[in-house]
């Protein structure tokens, strides 16, 4: 399998398992405009970025999948909710739950330490103890996608490390792409997204590239 289409392959599965709902769609939107803010003052003003991250892009993204994604049996797809943490490539709930709580705890440790073992400036106010919370909490966002993306590649292969790795930078604009019209259809009073396979949709169309399938979700070809 090539890169393009392992990584067509990932984003189908992660939107067919974990994107049914119209309210986590619609989050995700919030989401990757809050990321995309966020990228865009990365190297300018990097604890600015970090903030915007991890106290609006993170929460935004995650509500959706802790609160609004169904988790009873998957008709669609045909599987359970246990099955799909399973196989889950990228952060499944529980990881996220760790990883969620290592980021709501860290600002503790520059209670205790405010120099963070030498990384830092000791702060002197709230504003410089903002800024060094920004970032720590940059640097466990780089960790975490650097730490999933190296397990995987000792997990499975390097290609499926690299592809989450790609996935999941570029997830934002993807995701401003697939769910741009997510609140439409949920102010339509649509709750849920009726996934339809690939296949499905393909005969439906005669044979053309179905929409939602994996080819039209890496986008078009370069």
């Amino acid at each position: 399998m090539t890169f393009m289409n392992a990584l067509a392959e990932q984003r189908w599965d992660d939107h067919r398992y974990y994107h049914h709902s119209r309210i986590n769609q619609s989050l995700h939107l919030v989401s990757a405009i809050s990321f995309l803010f966020a990228y865009a003052l990365l190297f300018l003003e990097p604890a600015v970025a970090a903030l915007i991250a991890w106290l609006l892009a993170m929460p935004s993204r995650q509500i959706g999948h802790f609160f609004f994604e169904p988790k009873d049996y998957d008709h669609v797809n045909q599987a359970t909710h246990e099955h799909k943490e399973q196989i889950k490539v990228g952060y499944n709930l529980r990881r996220k739950v760790i990883l969620l709580s290592i980021w709501f705890c860290s600002p503790v440790l520059l209670l205790l330490d405010p120099t963070l073992l030498g990384a830092l400036d000791a702060h002197s106010n709230w504003y410089e103890f903002s800024t060094n919370v920004a970032m720590m909490w940059l640097t466990i966002g780089v960790g975490a996608v650097l730490f999933r993306t190296a397990h995987l590649v000792f997990l499975r292969d390097v290609q499926t490390g690299l592809v989450w790795f790609t996935k999941i930078l570029s997830d934002p604009f993807h995701d401003v792409k697939l769910y741009h019209k997510a609140p439409v259809y949920l102010l339509k009073g649509e709750l849920f997204d009726p996934i339809v396979r690939p296949e499905t949709e393909q005969g439906q169309a005669g044979g053309s590239t179905p929409s939602g399938s994996p080819a039209s979700l890496v986008g078009p070809a370069s």
